[in-house]
């Protein structure tokens, strides 16, 4: 047996002590205080939802505005595309914060029930009718009413060719169309929905319209800006492309509910305000030009008096004015 000295003993007990200590103190940890976030954590993004009508998103222009109104706010825009008739129901039950929609008629009546606030005008384009190149109903460059009274005539009489494919789901596009039938004067439910197998009500957005209308070789109306955008893939030209009815206003509006958070409604109204300032409104102008050749969209750049509408005043109202 070997014996070691008392002293060297006690040096190696103490020099144990020392290392296990270390040892130990290396594997503790601090807890952060509670809600500190760490430094790999990063503060979440609030979420702001847009409605939006499917011309805007179908189109690209929101997809290109969006990163540039996320990164100035710091902020999640999350976008929710439907026709507009679907996207006023959702902004009215208060589950989005934003609408952005193409008819003048449904924005009014929305804003009338107290669901909106800060309703600016932002853009603009107009509705073309399209169909085969060959034109079977004869009816390029005719005024849109006239063209509708033909397409009713002869596909009434089961005429080769003539079909009309309608978006049929309460959206801006549809809206226009029914008032065209008004002013070619039909009642669009008693005399055209029922008319026919000639009329071909898709319920789709108009995207997968266009594409309906084109396998079929029938006719559509539709915005100019999504035409453009799914020219490439489409058999159709367009037919008619003036006449005071198919102007198409884009409009944006805060959502307003009672219970809607404060901080909502302020990044909300800061959309509006980003659509109708100078730099996005130049933006808006310039898309389109080196896909398409052509801006899809006319921004009102102040210029809004002839459509009767606002495009100018900052959105600074948070409640509606009744409220």
């Amino acid at each position: 047996m070997i014996l070691i000295p008392r002293n060297v003993c006690i040096l190696l007990l103490l020099s144990a002590l020392i290392l296990g200590g270390a040892f130990f103190s290396g594997c503790t940890t601090t807890t952060p205080s509670q809600g500190s976030p760490t430094p790999t954590q990063s503060a979440e993004k609030s979420k702001v939802l847009l409605a939006t009508t499917t011309s805007l998103y179908d189109t690209g222009l929101l997809d290109y505005l969006e990163p540039i109104f996320e990164e100035r706010y710091n902020i999640d825009l999350l976008i929710t595309s439907q026709g507009t008739g679907k996207a006023i129901e959702i902004a009215t039950r208060g589950d989005c914060d934003i609408l952005a929609v193409h008819s003048p008629a449904q924005e009014e009546a929305f804003m009338a029930g107290g669901h909106g606030i800060n309703r600016r005008c932002f853009a603009y384009n107009y509705f073309i009718i399209v169909g085969p190149a060959n034109d079977p109903a004869g009816i390029k460059g005719m005024k849109p009413e006239d063209a509708f009274k033909t397409l009713m005539t002869m596909g009434k009489d089961n005429t080769a060719g003539v079909s009309f494919v309608s978006r049929g789901d309460n959206s801006g596009t549809h809206s226009a169309e029914k008032n065209i039938w008004k002013a070619a004067g039909y009642n669009y439910t008693m005399d055209v929905q029922k008319s026919g197998n000639w009329y071909i009500e898709a319920g789709r957005g108009m995207g997968e319209t266009l594409q309906l209308a084109s396998e079929k070789q029938a006719y559509t109306l539709t915005d100019e800006g999504t035409y453009l955008a799914y020219k490439g893939n489409l058999g159709l030209v367009p037919v008619i492309e003036q006449g005071d009815i198919l102007l198409n206003v884009y409009s944006v509006i805060t959502v307003y509910t009672p219970t809607q958070p404060s901080e909502k409604i302020a990044m909300a109204n800061n959309f509006v305000n980003f659509l109708t300032s100078p730099e996005i409104q130049t933006a808006i102008g310039e898309f389109g030009k080196e896909k398409y050749g052509r801006n899809l969209f006319t921004p009102m750049a102040g210029g809004c008096s002839q459509f009767r509408c606002d495009c100018t005043s900052p959105a600074t109202a948070t409640k509606p004015a009744a409220a």
